[in-house]
């Protein structure tokens, strides 16, 4: 597994690289542009980013590598602890953030989680997790042996859901993904659609699939 570190602290990146290289292979950028650079050209399993970077804002870095790569897990480092930062850096695209200072151990914890990510089986075709099955070309959802009919809104909102398991999404990347609008008055339409999806996959089966994040969003994970 290899990672790449985007720390302008020298001393912090080798420690961390130096606590994480028994699992890992760790490399390390000092700018955010170097980050970005990197993320481009090679091949990375997860990105830790730190956000006090000395050329960039890392929200910044986090929403340009999240675009050229949409499944590439990021690990935010932070020392802001207010709720509305971490709304943001999830509506940026960070898959999780640990905020400073942090013990060694929570982070090996939360770096193997995002890895987990990867028992997710995506083939051309199919989306699968745990029993669930999505076709994407016949538009066909499966939990278990049995066929799960969905409107169409509920169909794509469960793409999108699944698409992203393990990270959390907010009621603004929803609205802006399956109902291509970022308007805050039909974020109560997100709540509605993931109630009648749950009573579709979730509830007739023992195993809950969509997660609650208060104040955050939603999760989709075995």
């Amino acid at each position: 597994m290899k990672i790449l570190l985007i720390e302008d602290d020298r001393e912090t990146a080798a420690t961390l690289k130096e606590e994480l290289k028994k699992d890992y292979i760790v490399e390390i950028s000092f700018t955010g542009e170097e980050g970005e650079y990197q993320a481009d050209i090679n091949e990375y399993d997860l990105i830790m980013l730190d956000l006090g970077l000395p050329d960039k804002d890392g929200k910044e870095v986090c929403r340009n590598i999240r675009k050229k790569n949409l499944q590439l897990p990021i690990l935010i480092l932070t020392g802001e602890h207010d709720i509305y930062t971490k709304i943001s850096l999830f509506d940026l695209g960070a898959d999780d953030y640990l905020t400073k200072p942090f013990i060694i151990g929570e982070l090996k914890a939360r770096i193997r989680a995002l890895l987990r990510r990867r028992h997710q089986v995506i083939t051309s075709n199919l989306l699968s997790i745990d029993d669930l099955t999505v076709d994407l070309n016949k538009k066909i959802v499966q939990r278990g042996v049995k066929n799960i009919s969905l409107r169409r809104k509920e169909y794509y909102l469960l793409e999108y859901l699944i698409r992203n398991t393990g990270r959390v999404v907010s009621r603004s990347m929803i609205l802006d993904h399956v109902w291509e609008s970022d308007s805050e008055a039909l974020t109560n339409v997100v709540d509605v659609h993931i109630k009648y999806l749950r009573d579709k996959i979730d509830r007739p089966f023992g195993k809950q699939l969509i997660k609650t994040v208060h104040g955050l969003g939603y999760k989709f994970e075995a």
